[in-house]
C-alpha cells in the first residue's frame, strides 16, 4: 500500500505540473520522505522474461524510420542472446522532457525508463519520481547480478547515479572521452577556396564568407535553440557553465559580459551576412542533418563519432565531398575553444519498483558489456554482417546510407551500456577509423570547456523552468530569448549588461548566493578534459 500511495502522490504532482498549477513544497512531501522499497532476494528464473523500456530516439534515422523497432532483427537477436521479450517504447528526441512528464502523468510507466546521464537532465518529473519511490534503489541488485557492470563502469561514474539518500538508482552508460563534440568542415571546399584550416574566430568567418561566395547554401549550419551550434560561445568560453570568479565564488560564465558580447556579435555578423540560415531558429535536428548530408552545408558542430558514417552518406550525394574535424576556433588568447565537457555518464536506466523481475533486467544490461555482446554490437550478426575464419572477423563495411544508418543504430543507440564515445573495435578496422581515434586523442582531448556542476542541483529556479540553464543544450530560455533578439537585431548587443541586471532581479542574485553556499558545503563536482 505504501508503494501505491507514493506512486499516486507522485502522479498527482506531475498532473499538477502539466496543468500549470504551482504546488509549493512538493519536493519535500511525505511521499519523498518515506522509506524506499528495498529489493527482496529471490531465485532468478531461467524462463523467458518480458519487460518494457522507454528509450529516447536521439534522432537516429534507423530508429525514427522503423515501422516497428521491436521487430528489428538486431532487437530480436538481443532477445535471443538474453532470453527476453523486450517491448521498446520510443520517446521522441525533440521535447523529450515534456514527453517524460506526460509519460509519468499517465501512470503507465514502463519497467525501464532511460534517462540522460544526470538525474536532472531528464526533467524534474524524473527527479520527483525517484523521490516518490517510483524506482528501485539498485545497490543490492548490482552487487548480486551485475558483476560485469561493476567491473566495466568506473567508480566515479557510479557515483553520478547516487541520489541524495545515498543510494544508486540507475545503471549508467559511460562516456570514456568527455570531449565528444567537434567542429566539422567541408575539407574539399576549404581546399577549393585555397584557405588554411582556420584557428581564430575571424579566420573562421573568412572561411564562411568564402563558402557563401562559392554558393554554399548554409555556410554554417545552425540548429533550433542554437543547440549543437554553440561553436562561438565555446570560442569565448561563455557557455552556460559555472566557474570560480576572482573571489573564489562560483558564477555562470555568461557573467563575463565582455566575452559574451563578442560571442553574440559573432552570431549577429553571421546572421547579417547570410552565413547562417535566416530561419535557423526553427531548423530542427533532422533538417540540420539533411542539409549537411546533401552537401548544402560548409561547417557545423556534431558528435565526433559520426564523422565516417556521415562522410559515406554525404558522398552518396556528392562523391567528391569530404568532411573533416578541425580544431575549434578560439576567440581570445587563453581560451581553449570547443564545446561543453560532458558528464561521464551519457545515458542511464531506471527500474520501476513494481517490475516483477528486476534481477533479470540487471542481468540483461550486464550482458551488454560481455565479450559476446561486444562482438555483436560491434560487428552485428555472424553470417549476415560478418564472417569469422580461424577466429579472425571479416566485417563487411557499411557503404550505402541505409547500411550506415543501421550500423550507427546497432553500435550506438542499441548498445545501452557500452562506451558512448565511440566503437573502438569498429574504428580499428579501417584507416579512416584509426584516424578518428587519433583525432580524439590529439584534437578533442586538447579542447573543450569544463565547469562546476552542483549535485544535488540548486533549487533556486524550481518552478521557473525558463530561468534554468540547460548546460550542454544551451542557455536558459530567458537568456536565449535575449540572445536571439540581439542576433536578429531586435535588441542591441550592448544591452547584455542590462539583461544580466534583470536576470539578477528575477532570481539570479539568490542563485549566486545559493551556489556559493552549496560550493562551500562541497556538494558539487567538476567536469574536465580527459
Amino acid at each position: 500500500m505504501k508503494q501505491r500511495k507514493r506512486k499516486n502522490m507522485f502522479l498527482a504532482f506531475i498532473l499538477a505540473i502539466i496543468t500549470a498549477v504551482v504546488i509549493a513544497g512538493c519536493s519535500s512531501s511525505e511521499a519523498g520522505k518515506e522509506e524506499k522499497k528495498e529489493v527482496d532476494k529471490k531465485e532468478v528464473t531461467d524462463e523467458k522474461v518480458a519487460f518494457s523500456m522507454a528509450i529516447r530516439t536521439l534522432a537516429i534515422p534507423h530508429v525514427e524510420n522503423s515501422p516497428n523497432i521491436n521487430e528489428d532483427p538486431y532487437v530480436k537477436k538481443i532477445e535471443e542472446f538474453t532470453n527476453t521479450d523486450i517491448d521498446i517504447q520510443l520517446l521522441p528526441h525533440n521535447d523529450y522532457k515534456t514527453k517524460m512528464d506526460l509519460m509519468f502523468a499517465s501512470g503507465d510507466i514502463p519497467d525501464v525508463v532511460q534517462g540522460m546521464g544526470k538525474f536532472t537532465n531528464s526533467g524534474q518529473s524524473l527527479v520527483q519520481a525517484v523521490e516518490a519511490g517510483v524506482f528501485l534503489p539498485l545497490d543490492e541488485l548490482i552487487d548480486e547480478y551485475g558483476p560485469n557492470l561493476k567491473k566495466f563502469i568506473p567508480k566515479e561514474v557510479w557515483e553520478t547515479q547516487r541520489f541524495t539518500d545515498g543510494k544508486i538508482y540507475a545503471i549508467p552508460q559511460i562516456l570514456s572521452n568527455p570531449s565528444r563534440r567537434a567542429t566539422f568542415v567541408r575539407k574539399d571546399l576549404l581546399e577549393k577556396a585555397g584557405l588554411e584550416v582556420p584557428k581564430t574566430v575571424e579566420e573562421t568567418l573568412e572561411v564562411l564568407r568564402a563558402f557563401k561566395e562559392m554558393g554554399v547554401e548554409q555556410p554554417f549550419v545552425a540548429r533550433k535553440g542554437l543547440s549543437y551550434s554553440d561553436t562561438f560561445f565555446g570560442a569565448y568560453d561563455v557557455q552556460p557553465l559555472m566557474e570560480l570568479n576572482k573571489d573564489g565564488d562560483p558564477v555562470p560564465k555568461y557573467l563575463d559580459s565582455a566575452n559574451m558580447k563578442k560571442a553574440i556579435q559573432t552570431y549577429k555578423t553571421m546572421y547579417d551576412e547570410g552565413l547562417i540560415h535566416k530561419e535557423f531558429l526553427t531548423q530542427e535536428s533532422n533538417q540540420y542533418k539533411d542539409i549537411i548530408q546533401s552537401g548544402k552545408g560548409g561547417m557545423f558542430s556534431a558528435n565526433a563519432n559520426v564523422l565516417n558514417s556521415w562522410n559515406k552518406v554525404l558522398q552518396a550525394s556528392v562523391p567528391d565531398a569530404e568532411l573533416a574535424i578541425i580544431p575549434s576556433p578560439v576567440g581570445t588568447e587563453g581560451t581553449n575553444g570547443g564545446y561543453v565537457i560532458y558528464d561521464p555518464a551519457f545515458r542511464n536506466y531506471f527500474i520501476n519498483a513494481e517490475t516483477k523481475n528486476p534481477e533479470r533486467i540487471i542481468q540483461f544490461l550486464d550482458w551488454m558489456v560481455t565479450e559476446e555482446a561486444t562482438e555483436f554490437f560491434t560487428f552485428g550478426i555472424e553470417g549476415e554482417d560478418y564472417t569469422k575464419e580461424n577466429g579472425k572477423i571479416n566485417y563487411k563495411q557499411a557503404e550505402a546510407p541505409d547500411e550506415v544508418n543501421k550500423e550507427a543504430f546497432r553500435t550506438g543507440w542499441l548498445w545501452l551500456t557500452g562506451d558512448a564515445a565511440y566503437t573502438e573495435g569498429l574504428l580499428e578496422t579501417t584507416p579512416e577509423g584509426q584516424q578518428l581515434l587519433d583525432t580524439y586523442e590529439n584534437v578533442l582531448a586538447k579542447e573543450g570547456n569544463g565547469g562546476i556542476t552542483f549535485e544535488p542541483p540548486l533549487t533556486t529556479f524550481t518552478g521557473k523552468p525558463d530561468m534554468e540553464d540547460k548546460n550542454a543544450d544551451g542557455h536558459s530560455e530567458y537568456l536565449h530569448g535575449h540572445i536571439v533578439k540581439m542576433i536578429t537585431g531586435a535588441e542591441a548587443v550592448s544591452d547584455w549588461d542590462k539583461v544580466l541586471e534583470e536576470w539578477k532581479k528575477l532570481g539570479g542574485d539568490q542563485y549566486l548566493k545559493d551556489a556559493k553556499a552549496q560550493y562551500k558545503e562541497g556538494k558539487y563536482y567538476e567536469t574536465t578534459r580527459k
